[in-house]
């Protein structure tokens, strides 16, 4: 083979895979210049490369709100810059995750094993990905929501482009009532959702563990004022009845007017079916 002919290759190689001049020299040596088997040479190298950046930490990334009229979908996408979050070929790399998340309903196993437009798999691109650029990327969060028994409304906040930003929120409602009614209300419960990050619905439904780690670190607290068990105690159940109700979403003080709770502006509404049947959120970093 000619130099020019192993120059040309290489370019070949380097634009195919965006890997570096000299890792794609080598891999057209090691192949004899068999095109596909130097891009199987960088992959196995990239699994080796992308392993260690696995162990880094991956607390930036972009959400992807996806939708139609059966659905809502909403995926958090780990990396581990905001420069790399606002990469335009990392932005396109998860609009295409984004929508075969919806297709396999949120499922990450399904979409893992997923084929992209190059026919390689979610996983496969996701390592090759992670050799090109140097991150460490992750798939996150997720949650799909059928819009067939359910009005679903989404809000994203700090929007890096189209349906991408840093903080997305999902809220489904229930009734028969007026649609734009029900739509400008759902707007806005999405962004209280957003900015006072409930915990449940109600006060009650708190995750059980939630509320144990809560009352032991009011108790620890408490221990160190000198009261007694049984003062104690009042102070503690008073504690975390306060907590439950400012992590219930329903009697949580409207982010639009603190005066009032949710659960008044519902009534207020005066629509008798109305039901806050399900919400989620992802904030990039937390």
């Amino acid at each position: 083979m000619s130099k020019e002919s192993a120059f040309e290759q290489v370019k070949e190689l380097r634009k195919l895979t965006g890997a570096g001049f000299k890792d794609c020299n080598i891999a057209i040596k090691d192949s004899n210049g068999d095109i596909e088997k130097a891009i199987e040479i960088l992959r196995v190298k990239g699994i080796s490369k992308a392993s260690k950046k696995m162990t880094r930490d991956a607390k930036e990334g972009v959400i992807i709100i996806n939708d139609s009229n059966n659905y809502k979908s909403i995926l958090e996408i780990n990396c581990e810059t905001d420069f790399v979050a606002k990469n335009e070929e990392f932005i396109n790399f998860v609009k295409e995750i984004g929508n075969l998340n919806a297709i396999n309903k949120a499922n990450i196993d399904n979409l893992k094993k997923s084929k992209m437009k190059n026919n390689l798999s979610v996983e496969e691109n996701l390592v090759n990905f992670i050799s090109k650029i140097g991150e460490k990327i992750t798939i996150g969060r997720t949650r799909y929501f059928d819009s067939t028994k359910a009005l679903n409304i989404s809000y994203l906040h700090g929007t890096i482009k189209d349906n991408l930003g840093k903080l997305g929120v999902i809220v489904s409602l229930e009734t028969n009532g007026k649609v734009e009614k029900i739509n400008e209300f759902g707007k806005k419960l999405a962004m209280h959702v957003a900015a006072s990050n409930p915990l449940s619905i109600d006060k009650d439904s708190i995750d059980k563990d939630v509320l144990s780690k809560e009352e032991l670190l009011i108790n620890e607290e408490l221990k160190s004022t000198g009261k007694s068990d049984e003062i104690i105690k009042k102070i503690s159940l008073g504690k975390i009845n306060k907590f439950k109700e400012d992590n219930g979403l329903l009697t949580q003080q409207w982010v639009m007017d603190p005066k009032k709770k949710v659960l008044e502006i519902i009534k207020e509404l005066n629509i008798s079916d109305l039901k806050i049947k399900d919400f989620y959120r992802i904030k990039i970093g937390e």
